[in-house]
């Protein structure tokens, strides 16, 4: 399971052999343990870029990608909605629920970032002015970046609406 390191702030890092137990089905042992890092490993054999989780069906989670897209002429993020079947291995690999679309995530190889972190992070990876303006953004502290990025989130779909399908 991932492990939040308290002097990463809020940056989950995923161990060598993460674990998460899942239950398959009812006929099934329901201690089944799955290696999600290996099990999601192919994700990263071919592409080292890392992957953006989303949530699929919310304008604002879409605009935000599409302005992503936009400010990343190297390509350097790949897109995944939270929804899919991948997006929810990776958000095992990541230490979280399958069905947990409360954050946008980034997964890289070695590890995954969530909420106002993820959003940093990204920032770092697409054109200038956003890698400076999250270098000095890092310096708010992260209970404070969070708070907001939580209000923002939960409320989402009240202030941007919801579309009916993943448009990405």
């Amino acid at each position: 399971m991932a492990i939040l390191a308290p002097a990463s702030f809020g940056r989950l890092t995923v161990p060598p052999r993460a674990q998460v137990r899942v239950r398959v089905s009812a006929s099934a042992n329901p201690r089944t343990s799955v290696d999600w890092v290996k099990e999601t490993s192919s994700f990263f054999e071919q592409d080292k870029r890392p992957i953006m989780l989303f949530d699929g069906v919310c304008n604002l989670c879409n605009g935000g990608v599409k302005f992503v897209r936009d400010h990343d002429h190297n390509r350097s993020i790949r897109f995944e909605a939270l929804q899919s079947e991948a997006g929810k291995k990776l958000l095992m690999r990541s230490g979280r629920a399958p069905d947990d679309i409360s954050s946008v995530v980034l997964v890289e190889k070695d590890r995954s970032y969530i909420k106002s972190e993820a959003v940093l992070k990204i920032m770092k990876y697409i054109d200038l002015p956003f890698p400076q303006l999250a270098f000095f953004l890092q310096f708010a502290p992260l209970f404070v970046r969070d708070f907001l990025y939580e209000n923002v989130a939960n409320n989402r779909y009240a202030m941007f609406g919801r579309s009916d399908s993943c448009e990405i």
